[in-house]
């Protein structure tokens, strides 16, 4: 997998900084602040002979991500 530099405002960047777990790469944050899987992404799964097995695996994977995302919210509180 290759690499490519990208130009961020010093603002955007300090927001990512702040966002940015301490066992992350800043790589790693930007794919989870973007989310799961876009709708477009979604196309070839709907398209298939195994749509129903997939689009549930996408869904699952989406719940875990979500309640992962709660439990480190939660624990910013305790």
């Amino acid at each position: 997998m290759g690499t490519k530099t990208i130009r961020l405002d010093d603002d955007v960047y300090e927001r990512l900084r702040e966002n940015k777990r301490d066992d992350e790469t800043f790589s790693e944050a930007v794919e989870r602040l973007l989310g799961g899987r876009s709708l477009a992404e979604l196309g070839d799964v709907l398209d298939d002979e195994s749509r129903v097995e997939r689009m549930e695996g996408a869904i699952e994977e989406a719940n875990e991500a979500d309640a992962r995302e709660v439990d480190e919210v939660l624990g910013q509180f305790e």
